[in-house]
């Protein structure tokens, strides 16, 4: 199994800037491709930046200029430097991750979440 572990989330005045990290580990093979995602009440789970091993990243058009995704392989880590953080990105804000573990013995694919970290723009 491969285990996804956020932090950094927290409480922001609007127009600040917070860094989430996001720590994989486990029976880990190869991790492919990390992104973040988030989740505002009542709305339905979005993406927010995604990055392969090879460092080709895709952004939610929303969010270019503001948000930077950015990965370390030898740690298995992502993160996410948001600037200028409006209202509007308050959310729940989850990790995801998709590559090949070791599963008894042989290399399989995974795909895991991590558990979410709250971000609140508010002043």
């Amino acid at each position: 199994q491969v285990q996804l572990v956020e932090s950094g989330g927290g409480l922001v005045q609007p127009g600040g800037s917070l860094r989430l990290s996001c720590a994989a580990s486990g029976s880990i093979f190869s991790i492919n491709a990390m992104g973040w995602y988030r989740q505002a009440p009542g709305k339905q789970r979005e993406l927010v930046a995604a990055i392969t091993r090879s460092g080709s990243t895709n952004y939610a058009d929303s969010l270019k200029g503001r948000f930077t995704i950015s990965r370390d392989n030898a740690k298995n880590t992502v993160y996410l430097q948001m600037n200028s953080l409006k209202p509007e990105d308050t959310a729940v804000y989850y990790c995801n991750a998709r590559g090949l573990s070791v599963r008894m013995g042989e290399v399989v694919d995974f795909g895991s979440w991590g558990q979410g970290t709250q971000v609140t723009v508010s002043s």
